[in-house]
């Protein structure tokens, strides 16, 4: 059954700006006192563009993820875990709101914006300053990337404030960090470019940098998150208050920029090219074509997509040993048995599967499909869970983990059932969602456990056959054995949509066979009788 909500429903009471959240952490946090002990610590990881194959615990044999597989090993892994859509401030306005972007309507990235809102609604609900407002401190340190005037402290997150999609080495509290260890700046060689057509070079997509590990943005990051836990544990006011921990990693978003040790850590030679990297893009929306060639992956050899392959796993690895330092921290300050522990990202990257880079208007399981790892104390452990879930159910989920109402969270659900081991009924489908990148471009998303089905309105639809062609290179929308599943599944998107209150159901009345429908399509109003049953 896939929870639903009516046209038009509206989120829940909504909490008030800064100044509210002041006030909330005062008042909360006498009723955090008296029931603080029952509440759970949360450690949020998240990472950026980061691909499900490029650890160990999701079967990669390369993978130098010691910290990650044992974070899965001793919690739950989700192997259906699903971005609500592949880009990246749609999706963490998601987490932080828990709701689907149509619904909180940021739909695009500032830095690519070409006329969408930046910002969301100034009392949209958001589970931060619901958390501020019942006593629990929160922190984030790394990516905000949620929105471009407001910034995570006015949601109530401590940290300094990181804007923008990649690195920010330029940050003065990062420059600080390497000023007071005697750290080299940042500096950058051996760039991996493709061509542009006018011949100039092309998006930078990799590079070797010339700073040891300490100095890395990584390890600046995770040296801050240490520091704030340490505080956590040690402050006598705060000892006593649960915590919200956010750990936001800019990678392994490309440009990959990584030190000798994890550029050079992957031998090229050992890496399998996807079997996507065979794309020919006939049958499929010319937009991907056009994406190919904005990326110029035809004009790398072929040795340079493996090199490429091979230091994106290097940047996992490198994330993946501050993420142990930090889980070190935590088993140190003795905060292992209070802390429940997420691990996920915002969305995946292609890293030249289907001869395409970062990510953009094709909804392949490569960007929407990413890791989902989650350990609560009490629950068992080394768990594999393959319902369909998504990052928009984190959002219910660390809502109910502090005790609190996941109502307001209208598009999420708690994983908490899931990772307790019981036996839970469950969507058997997911719906994603895209608006576009560098221009509008709306998408819909249909996975089922072995089809998917794309609505492109302005182009040729997709339909998957993810058994029989996981790797998503042949486009049977149109093939006449197909009919049955392509109507059933337009219907299910058709149902799905209406009942969110998700317009873009407009587009597939006019446009495809539906099936019958009890109400007006075209909203006119002057002939309903006509279609009532």
């Amino acid at each position: 059954m896939t929870r639903t909500n009516e046209p038009g429903a509206q989120p829940g009471p909504q909490t008030g700006g800064e100044s509210g959240v002041q006030a909330g952490a005062e008042s909360g946090a006498q009723a955090c006192d008296q029931a603080g002990a029952s509440r759970k610590n949360i450690l949020f990881l998240m990472t950026d563009q980061h691909r499900t194959d490029t650890l160990g615990a999701y079967g990669n044999p390369l993978a130098h993820t010691p910290a990650l597989d044992e974070l899965a090993a001793t919690g739950t892994r989700f192997d259906r875990w699903y971005t609500p859509t592949a880009i990246c401030t749609p999706a963490r306005a998601s987490l932080l709101t828990g709701q689907a972007p149509f619904r909180h309507k940021l739909l695009a990235n500032h830095e690519r914006n070409v006329g969408y809102l930046e910002d969301l609604a100034e009392d949209q609900f958001a589970f931060s300053r619901a958390l501020r407002e019942h006593g629990y401190n929160c922190g984030l340190f790394g990516k905000w990337h949620a929105g471009n005037r407001r910034t995570a402290a006015d949601y109530g997150f401590d940290g300094p404030e990181l804007p923008g999609w990649h690195n920010p080495v330029d940050h003065p509290d990062y420059l600080a960090y390497l000023d007071e260890r005697g750290l080299p700046p940042y500096e950058i060689s051996d760039r991996v470019r493709g061509t542009l057509p006018n011949g100039g070079p092309g998006n930078l997509l990799a590079a070797r940098l010339h700073q040891p590990v300490e100095a890395t943005f990584e390890h600046y990051l995770a040296t801050r998150a240490i520091e704030r836990l340490e505080h956590y544990a040690a402050d006598a006011h705060d000892r006593d208050r649960p915590f919200f921990l956010a750990l936001h990693f800019f990678g392994p978003h490309l440009p990959y920029i990584l030190p000798d040790e994890y550029f050079d850590l992957v031998d090229p030679a050992d890496v399998e090219l996807p079997r996507s990297v065979s794309e020919t893009f006939e049958g499929k929306p010319p937009v991907q074509r056009n994406y190919s060639a904005h990326w110029t992956f035809d004009t790398m050899p072929i040795e340079t997509t493996r090199k490429l392959i091979a230091v994106y796993w290097g940047y996992v690895a490198l994330i993946d040993r501050q993420i142990g330092r930090v889980m070190a921290a935590m088993e140190r300050l003795g905060l292992v048995d209070d802390t429940a522990v997420f691990f996920t990202c915002d969305h995946g990257e292609f890293t030249g599967s289907h001869r395409l880079h970062d990510k953009g208007p094709a909804m392949y399981e490569d960007i929407y499909r990413t890791p989902g790892l989650l350990r609560v104390p009490g629950a068992p452990g080394g768990q594999v869970r393959d319902e369909f879930v998504s990052l928009l159910d984190c959002t219910a989920t660390i809502l109910e983990l502090a005790g609190l109402d996941p109502k307001p969270a209208v598009d999420s659900r708690s994983l908490l059932p899931l990772v307790r081991g019981e036996t839970v009924e469950w969507d058997e489908d997911i719906v994603c969602e895209f608006h576009g990148h560098h221009f509008p471009y709306p998408q819909r998303m249909l996975r089922e456990d072995r089809y998917k089905l794309v609505v492109n309105p302005d182009s040729v639809n997709e339909l998957y056959d993810l058994h029989t062609d996981p790797d998503e290179l042949q486009n049977v929308y149109s093939h006449p054995e197909q009919a049955e599943v392509r109507g059933r599944m337009m219907r299910r998107l058709y149902d799905v949509l209406r009942a969110r209150g998700d317009n873009f159901y407009h587009w597939m009345t006019s446009m495809y066979d539906v099936g019958e429908v009890g109400h007006d399509p075209t909203l006119s109003g002057l002939d309903e009788s006509t279609y009532k049953a």
